[in-house]
């Protein structure tokens, strides 16, 4: 348990993070680093009251405060029932080669995806919410279909330990065929690098949109992916096709920036235009910014 309020930040830092021995003490130290950063206050026996309560907001009766909490925490917390705790949330993260990318990232692309995914994980299932996760590059990997007790958590977090990089990016069939898999509406999260054709991923996405799916997307980048900031002649290889290019980074730098500053504004203006909630994450940036966004879109469903 983390006692000091000077604590919780390292706890957020990717590369703290994945120094640690197993990912559900990853997943947990995330989560309760980020819940101390948020209430600003120790929260002793949080893993029991987080899976009970939801923070107040404006219209909640005043009866239904718990005022022992309260105390913990000076935060109001309502009690939660259990007609609030029946979210499913599908997870969907891409493992092609190109996510096991690292330059001046703390942590690969996917190394950060598996870590942010194994802490929402955690968080649902301790919601008593139902979690499923499908693997995908080019192919459907692997599908676990939601489930809420703890004891699935366990295989959530084994398979997320085990996850490879392999395969070619094909997000639209890929995630075509992953959308025939869910069954009924919910939360949709999909983690990736997303370098595939726009009109493709957007089309994919729609399809899971079409079922009725609130969505959170998570493009998660290295550093580098965005400014090309390379400093000395380079070769570069396709981590997919292992196809080689010479180049002199200074000479192509603006043009790069602004063709990938396209590409970014451009996905990210089609998920608005859907209500999809787009968030552009870079492996060197704390946990935080992701597990808000997340937060948010939890609270608008409950």
């Amino acid at each position: 348990m983390i006692k000091k309020k000077s604590d919780f930040k390292k706890f957020l830092d990717p590369e703290i993070i994945s120094g640690l021995k197993t990912l559900e003490l990853r997943a947990k130290m995330i989560v309760e680093g980020f819940m101390i950063g948020l209430h600003k206050s120790p929260y002793h026996g949080f893993s029991a009251e987080f899976a009970e309560h939801r923070p107040y907001m404006q219209g909640d009766s005043l009866k239904n405060i718990d005022w022992k909490v309260f105390a913990k925490s000076e935060k109001y917390f309502i009690k939660k029932y259990e007609e609030e705790t029946n979210l499913i949330c599908n997870l969907f993260i891409d493992c092609s080669k190109s996510m096991s990318f690292k330059h001046i990232g703390k942590i690969s692309k996917l190394d950060y995806a598996i870590n942010l995914a194994a802490a929402i994980s955690y968080i649902l299932i301790n919601q008593q919410d139902s979690v499923g996760v499908t693997f995908y590059s080019n192919e459907i990997k692997k599908v676990l279909p939601p489930k809420s007790n703890k004891v699935y958590l366990k295989t959530i977090l084994t398979e997320l330990s085990n996850l490879k990089a392999d395969g070619k990016t094909d997000t639209f069939n890929a995630l075509n065929n992953a959308a025939d898999n869910i069954k009924k509406r919910g939360l949709t999260i999909i983690f990736s690098d997303f370098f595939d054709d726009i009109d493709s991923i957007v089309s994919s996405i729609k399809k899971i949109h079409f079922k009725k799916n609130e969505i959170i997307v998570f493009q998660i980048l290295d550093p580098i992916e965005k400014n090309f900031g390379f400093e000395s002649d380079s070769i570069f290889i396709d981590l997919e096709t292992n196809e080689k290019l010479s180049s002199q980074p200074h000479h192509i730098q603006k043009a790069y920036q602004e063709a990938m500053n396209e590409f970014i504004n451009k996905f990210k203006n089609e998920c608005l235009n859907l209500r999809v909630d787009y968030n552009l994450i870079e492996t060197n940036q704390s946990f935080e910014k992701a597990l808000l966004s997340y937060f948010a879109k939890r609270e608008k469903l409950n």
